[in-house]
This record gives C-alpha cells, sequence and structure tokens, in this order.
C-alpha cells in the first residue's frame, strides 16, 4: 500500500499525452518486454518482432530464441483458466519447460475479462473489444528504463536501480511450502 501511494504521488502529476504502455498488443505484453529484455541481456540478441506460436489453442502460445540452431529461451503465454490448469498439472509432472510463463486469468486477455463491457446477453461485445485494443495500441510505447517517471520514483524513493532497497522492493524470493492435507486442498 505504502508503495502504491508513492508511486500514486510520483505519477499524479502525468498528462494525458505521457501515457505510455509497455509491449504487446493488448493488455497484457509483459511476455514481450520481459523476453526481448532477456534476450538482449542474457544472448546479446536484439529481438525487435516477436512471433507467437499458438499451442493447443489460441489461448495458449509459445514464444522461442534460438542461437546456434539451440533453443536459449522458452516462454508461454497462458490465458484463461483451462491452460491454467494445464499448465500446473504439466509443471507437477515436470513437463513444463518454459522459462518464463505470463498467465492471465480472462481467456484471451484482460481486455477480454468479465469486467469489460458485453453485450446485453451476455457476450463478448467483440466490437468493442476490438476497437479497445486499437486504442491501446495506438498508445506509444516506452520501456521502463527509458521513462523520466520510473527513473524519478527509482532515484527518489528505490534509492538507485542496484540498490538493496529496489531489490528487497521489486524482487520475490521463494521458499518451499509444506503440503497440507485439508480437504480444501484442490486437486489438479
Amino acid at each position: 500500500l505504502i508503495f502504491l501511494s508513492v508511486v500514486f504521488l510520483r505519477f499524479a502529476d502525468i498528462k494525458e499525452g505521457d501515457v505510455v504502455r509497455h509491449d504487446g498488443k493488448r493488455s497484457d505484453g509483459y511476455l514481450e518486454h520481459i523476453f526481448k529484455h532477456a534476450a538482449k541481456e542474457l544472448f546479446g540478441m536484439d529481438v525487435k518482432e516477436i512471433t507467437y506460436k499458438a499451442l493447443k489453442n489460441k489461448d495458449f502460445q509459445e514464444v522461442t530464441l534460438e542461437k546456434d540452431g539451440e533453443t536459449v529461451l522458452r516462454f508461454a503465454a497462458a490465458y484463461g483458466f483451462r491452460n491454467i490448469q494445464n499448465m500446473v498439472l504439466k509443471l507437477k509432472k515436470g513437463k513444463f519447460l518454459y522459462h518464463f510463463v505470463e498467465v492471465l486469468a480472462c481467456p484471451g486477455g484482460c481486455l477480454n475479462g468479465k469486467g469489460q463491457a458485453q453485450t446485453e446477453d451476455g457476450k463478448p461485445d467483440r466490437a468493442l473489444l476490438a476497437q479497445m485494443e486499437e486504442v491501446y495500441a495506438a498508445i506509444p510505447v516506452r520501456l521502463p528504463d527509458t521513462n523520466l517517471h520510473v527513473q524519478k520514483v527509482y532515484q527518489d524513493w528505490l534509492e538507485g536501480m542496484d540498490s538493496r532497497k529496489a531489490q528487497e522492493t521489486l524482487h520475490t524470493t521463494y521458499s518451499a511450502v509444506n503440503q497440507t492435507t485439508s480437504s480444501l486442498d484442490i486437486k489438479w
């Protein structure tokens, strides 16, 4: 909550013309940003365009990076609970070979979510969805490291990009979770 308050205060002076977006054609797209960044930082490759390969359905797609004939990065986008459930099952079996997965609960991504406008019979309004995607795509892309507002947050609040405070605030650590035997556990 404190972080959001500070960010809100920092971005309160942004005007409509200052609005920018990340890579991607819709509300998703963090996969594209992270993929391009990883390709550059880890393998020295500057990726301009990303090609998604649909696997089982249009809401489960894969992106790979090859170097010297070897796949060095494998990312996936899994949208909708059916795909998320399949992903979890594959993870449990050790058959999920991705370095990064972008997960969105709504099939088709967030712009297609239940909180969006629907037709009177409760179905997604395809025309409105296409219009929202068009408006979103028209917003200029600016990478976070070139955004003056983001740089100011790093400088003023996080004490620099490589600071201990930035590391503690923006990064996550993982630890093993003890298995419980509760009747409320979900069996996927």
